[in-house]
């Protein structure tokens, strides 16, 4: 039975990257989710967090959810509130790209925006943003969506590790992301090991906020990731490696990217590829690694990537 528009979230293609990558050292392959209808792999999340919060009677058409957000999730929570027929009040932040909150409006979405006084995306930000997001819950008895809680955030993401053992045959030997929640990362290992896959995991964070290797967080400009406690959904017993990137290598690397191989992407990706390329040096040819294209450049234009 066809859902209508929400058909569209998933089954996105993975790119074999050629130009950026070292001629020695393992493959790095792209899983490449600015595919979704908003351009993210959030979409695949928010579907699945309000489609069994509907399944459990815990949310009805009409209802209003509520959710902070640096804009990704909060574009796909809009997206498919729209499609769903459920209002979606977001708390959102003028340290983020303006482009996502003007996503979020179009997709009817109410914005309520925190300041950051200059200061960027730090840990103080963040607990802000979700004390605003509570107490809203509060006051209009709406249901809180918890992207840093709900057990339905890594069962969305499974599915991308499913389709990315399909497309490879089960033949991936790392899988790398920088984490933010987590979810990502674990949910897309959950579903290779599903799916038969033995492969290694490597979480990555930015340079500028080493909170998982340093315990202490800092301000940053990669947003979606390094919120500056510890991530939810991270199963530290299940990763080989944590590591840093420096934000401004992922920066160049979404520039290059663009120039290099026609990808699109924001910084984040451009994180995971920089550090993956890194880690494929250390690896042997014909070893495959794997990572993820979080979402599309198109959000970020004005910001500090391309500029």
């Amino acid at each position: 039975m066809s859902r209508g528009v929400l058909d569209l979230v998933g089954n996105t293609p993975i790119i074999k990257l050629r130009n950026v990558t070292p001629d020695r050292g393992a493959e790095v392959w792209l899983k490449y989710e600015a595919g979704n209808p908003t351009g993210s792999y959030k979409d695949r999340v928010a579907m699945s967090v309000l489609n069994n919060a509907i399944s459990r009677h815990d949310v009805s058409p009409g209802d209003t959810i509520v959710e902070y957000t640096g804009g990704s999730t909060g574009s796909s929570l809009a997206f498919v509130s729209a499609a769903l027929g459920l209002k979606f009040v977001a708390v959102f932040s003028d340290a983020f790209s303006q482009s996502k909150q003007l996503t979020m409006e179009a997709f009817g979405a109410e914005v309520i925006v925190e300041e950051s006084y200059g200061k960027g995306i730090t840990p103080e930000l963040i607990e802000r943003m979700k004390d605003r997001a509570m107490s809203l819950c509060d006051d209009a008895n709406a249901y809180y969506v918890d992207q840093f809680g709900s057990s339905d955030v890594t069962v969305g993401y499974e599915p991308m590790g499913q389709e990315i053992a399909d497309a490879l045959d089960c033949d991936v030997d790392l899988l790398c992301a920088s984490v933010g929640t987590g979810g990502a990362l674990m949910g897309t290992w959950q579903g290779l090991v599903k799916s038969g896959s033995k492969v290694s995991v490597v979480a990555f964070e930015p340079a500028q906020s080493p909170f998982l290797t340093t315990g202490k967080g800092g301000a940053h400009k990669v947003e979606g990731v390094g919120v500056g406690f510890e991530p939810p959904f991270l199963d530290r017993a299940v990763l080989s490696e944590i590591r840093t990137v420096d934000q401004e290598m992922g920066f160049a690397m979404c520039r290059r990217l663009a120039k290099e191989e026609g990808v699109f992407c924001g910084a984040s990706t451009g994180l995971n590829v920089a550090g993956a390329i890194e880690i494929a040096k250390e690896m042997e040819p014909g070893q495959k690694v794997v990572t993820l294209a979080c979402d599309s450049g198109l959000k970020y234009l004005g910001g500090n990537i391309y500029t």
